[in-house]
Formats: structure tokens, sequence, C-alpha cells
């Protein structure tokens, strides 16, 4: 065993796993680790909605069981893994964060957590979001918000702000999140971490409750790329899930290439967006940096133009709202859901269960898609919202035959203080640069490039590539973590919250 302590926030993926397989340390030991690192960082981050704590234990236990018999060892073997409350997990609530599901219990395993689990995982629990996935700051959570670990006066981003705050505070290694406009990237770039996005289909969505069903993909969140590698190689592991009907199989090992140079390869940019109104001068000097690190490394910049992407965020607050109102019409309480007492009619029950089950962004989101897919308005939104995606989708085709991959910002400003984006469309901008990759289906990862000059939070930049070559995404994300983070190996836990639990004994 180990004879000094060490601390889950200095240890990677497969420094915990090899260190689990090797008897440095047991994974029992580094699930009370984690569960102590939750236990006294996460009153002030409040990035969990429920500690599985039991079920964490009985997972380490059963790993050491295996390596005291000799067996083989998952990839991820010991690894403390969070999940994002839509997601489903036997033992755990699945709530969305709302009250229209509170106390609802996972009646099975979502395939995504279940070859996360199969792989070794330990789950240590079931993180807070916006409710529903609607929101770009967690803070429309029924329960709680969210805090920044950089700032607890600032929103960690959302929807999956609860598990790249869970990440960045050094709760867990990995954390699983949903994105359907941008709800991995922009969390993961307002809280300093890597983030990605697969291609649509490359991760199977069956137990993850929808949002929008042609726009959500799910992914993981590390502090370093070969973290995020390490979980996608898990994530489809087994190949395309019969559960689900848009999943594919997706054969390459995302480690494999990832320290792979980039010399002779060509990174897109898109001028018009490093100008776009919005964009912090922060930020802007980040990304340019970073295309700077690529240039030292052999690549060269391209410039590429995505005439249509200005369209995006319009085309995407048709399409998703319509898949939001057709999704959530089962949560009426009858079936599963909030049921108002006392009601005389099923009509009135029905009525009041929604009206006070679902938050007001969530109502929000149901009453456009129910007007957007009413009779006379369908034909002059709907339609041309779906003709805007296939041009999108064609500027990106067209984007990659003339480069690699695309880089850009991930969000347009560093993280903004609670209540700060009173105004809805306002928060909607906060994914004016990752909603088009959803709308295309392909995808997109966001690295953390250190912190602001300016507000002295984390900046990233978000590389963007073609349908399934989301390992080629790793390459140059690696790329840029080598040369822009402060030891070349990922990003640190949030300063304030670093020695508060987590150590190994």
């Amino acid at each position: 065993m180990a004879t000094a302590p060490t601390s889950l926030d200095t240890l990677s993926a497969r420094q915990v796993a090899a260190g689990v397989a090797a008897g440095d340390f047991t994974a029992t030991e580094v699930a009370r680790a984690a569960l102590d690192a939750i236990e006294r960082r996460d009153p002030e981050v409040r990035a969990f909605l429920q500690v599985s704590a039991d079920l964490a234990l009985e997972a380490a236990a059963a790993t050491d069981a295996r390596r005291a018999a000799g067996e083989a060892l998952g990839p991820l073997a010991g690894v403390p893994v969070a999940f994002k409350d839509n997601m489903n997990l036997v033992g755990t609530r699945t709530t969305c964060a709302s009250r229209m599901l509170e106390g609802y219990e996972s009646p099975y395993t979502a395939t995504c957590v279940q070859r996360m689990l199969d792989a070794g995982a330990t789950p240590v629990g079931k993180t807070n979001m916006d409710e529903f996935a609607f929101g770009s700051s967690t803070e429309s959570s029924a329960f709680h918000p969210t805090a920044n670990p950089w700032d607890a006066s600032r929103v960690p981003g959302g929807s999956s702000g609860g598990s790249a705050a869970a990440v960045a505070a050094g709760e867990a290694t990995i954390a699983l999140g949903s994105d359907t406009g941008g709800s991995i990237r922009q969390p993961a770039s307002l809280c300093g971490v890597v983030g990605l996005k697969p291609t649509y289909g490359a991760v199977s969505r069956y137990g993850v409750v929808a949002f929008g069903s042609s726009l959500d993909q799910v992914g993981p969140f590390g502090r370093r790329v070969e973290d995020v590698a390490l979980a996608m190689n898990a994530l489809v592991a087994g190949g395309r899930d019969p559960w689900d009907s848009t999943s594919q199989a997706v054969a390459p090992d995302f480690l494999a290439h990832l320290d792979d140079p980039v010399e002779g390869r060509r990174v897109g940019v898109v001028p018009a967006l490093m100008e776009a109104a919005g964009l912090s001068d922060e930020v802007r000097d980040a990304v340019a940096a970073a295309g700077r690190a690529l240039v030292d490394q052999g690549a060269e910049l391209v410039e590429v133009d995505l005439p249509n992407i200005a369209s995006a965020i319009a085309a995407y607050y048709v399409i998703a709202p319509c898949e939001a109102f057709s999704n959530l019409a089962r949560f009426d309480g009858v079936r599963y859901g909030y049921q108002e007492p006392g009601r005389a009619t099923l009509a009135e029950q029905t009525s009041l269960s929604r009206a006070h089950g679902f938050g007001e962004e969530a109502k929000r989101r149901q009453m456009l898609g129910a007007y957007l897919l009413s009779s006379g308005v369908y034909d002059t939104y709907y339609y041309p919202a779906q003709q805007v995606r296939t041009l999108i989708t064609a500027d990106y085709a067209r984007a990659y035959e003339q480069c690699d991959v695309i880089l850009m910002p991930a969000a347009p400003r560093t993280a903004f203080r609670f209540g700060e984006l009173s105004d809805p469309t306002q928060m909607y901008a906060s994914d004016m640069f990752t909603i088009s990759n959803n709308i295309a289906g392909n995808g997109g990862v966001s690295v953390p490039l250190g912190l602001g000059a300016t507000s002295g939070l984390p900046v990233s930049a978000q590389l963007q590539g073609p349908a399934f070559a989301d390992a080629r995404l790793l390459t140059f994300a690696r790329a840029i973590e080598r040369a822009l983070s402060p030891d070349g190996e990922g990003a640190p836990v949030a300063p304030a919250l670093a020695g508060k639990g987590g150590e190994l004994a």
C-alpha cells in the first residue's frame, strides 16, 4: 500500500485504475476519499442532487474482490464517476431536477451508465442540472442552484452544470452529461474542464430522459483529455445499442492516437465568429493563443466559412421546443410524475399537475413548442427551421473539405453571476457557439485554456470536427493541453476547494 497520502485531486483516471490494479490503494479507499471530498466540498458547490454512497462502496468492494481473486479489472476500475440526473441508475432517483419527477426511482439503468459501471467505475452520485436540461446556468433546477467551484457567486453553466462543477471541484474524476445545444461544452468552459459532445449516435441514449431527440447526445467531462478518452472507450464498448435506434457502432480506440502530432494538419477558423457580438476580449485572446499553440506544433490555420451559422439559434429555438413539447407530454401526473391532489376531473388534475410540477423555463419551452406545432404556424416556422438545418449541415461538410477540425470559442464569456442574465434571450445566447454543432450532429470538445487575464476565471476554446471524427478532436485537444495547461497534464481542481478532503491514506 502507498505509504504517503495521495490526493485524488492530482490523480488521473488512468492513475486511479492503475493504482487499484497494482494494489497501491484499494477501490474502497478511493471511494471513501471521493465521498469525503463530496462531504467537505459540496456544501459550497452543491453539485449533487443525490450522493450514492452505498452504491459507490458496493461497487468498490466488488472491484477489490475481483482483484483479490486475480481477475482482470476494467479500464476505469475504482474511478469515481458522477452522472447527470437525467440518466437512470437503479438504486438512485432520476428527477431531471424537476418537482415533476421528485422522488422518481430509476426502474432500470441507462446504457451509458451501465457501460461505465462495466468498465469498473465507482458511481458516487447524481448531479444537478437545469430542469429537464432547459437552461445554460443550472439556475432553473427545482431544488437548488449549483455554484461555480472557481467563484461561488457565479454559475457553473448548464444544463450539465452539476457534472462540470463536480469534476472541477475534485468531487468526481469523470462525470457524464448530456448536450442538446451546448450543455456539455458550455459548462465545461465556464468551469475550466474538458467536455466532449460526441457525434450524434456515437453514445447510446437509452435510459436518458429525452429533451430534443434529434439533438441530444451523452458525453463525458474530465480534468484531462486522457480521462475523456478513457470514458469514451467505455461508452462505445460493446458497439451499437439495440435499445437506441439512433445508436451507431463506433470502432476507434480514443487513446490510440491521443498523442499523435498535429504537424501538417489543417485547423479551420471562421473570422466572423471571432468578431461576433458578445464575445469577450479575454475569450477571443485565449482562442487565438490556442491557435498559435497548434501552429507552433506544425498545424496550419486556414480560413473557412459557415455562412448560415448566424441562423443556428433561431432554427434551434424552433426545433428544440417542438421536440421538448412532444417528449414532455408524457408527464401528466397520471402514469408518473407529480400529481395534484384532490381534483375531481382528470382534465383538471392533469392541467394542475403540469402547471405545478414544471418550473417556469420548462413551461416556457413547452408552450413555445405547442404554439410552433399548431395549425397554421407549423408551416411558417418548423419547415423553414429544418431547411436551415440542412443548410448548416451542408456548410460544415464544405468546411471540412478544407480542414481537419474547426477552432472557435466554446462560450462567449467567462462565468456570469447568479441572476445576471434574467432575460431568457440573453441566456439562450450563452450557447451561440455550440448550437450549430447539435443541429449538424457533429462532435465538439471544450478545452480549458487557463484563466482569463481580466476576470481570473476559466476560459476555453472549442474544437469541432466531422461526424464520427471524435477521436481526431481529442488528438487536437491533447495538443492544446500539452502546450497551454500548467504542466501539460490537464486542468487543476479549483484552488479554493483543494485540500478539503479527497485524500488517499
